[in-house]
């Protein structure tokens, strides 16, 4: 009997960009058939990041688009949310490509 062919797993950019992300916030991970819902702020992060936004980037378009002022807090927010995508294996850890 043949093998059958195995899948090699999806990398974390792979599985970012396969989430399905509802205007209202709504996460599907099709990959795992895990849900969850995020804010405004994170499904703006999120979006940004399927489009290959660095963090910079991504504070400096959050900035703009709610009508923040450049501070501490942003910074700490945005590498907070980019630490648990990480964990849940959505983003590459620091170091990987």
């Amino acid at each position: 009997m043949d093998a059958l062919p195995t899948q090699e797993p999806k990398t974390a950019s792979a599985r970012l960009k396969d989430l399905a992300i509802s205007d209202s916030g709504f996460v599907f991970d099709p990959m795992t058939g895990i849900t969850s819902t995020v804010n405004p702020t994170g499904r703006f992060i999120l979006l940004q990041l399927k489009e290959g936004a660095t963090p910079e980037q991504i504070e400096a378009a959050l900035r703009e688009a709610f009508d923040l002022v450049e501070g501490d807090d942003l910074h700490r927010d945005v590498r907070e949310f980019l630490l648990v995508l990480r964990e849940q294996g959505l983003l590459p850890r620091e170091g990987e490509a």
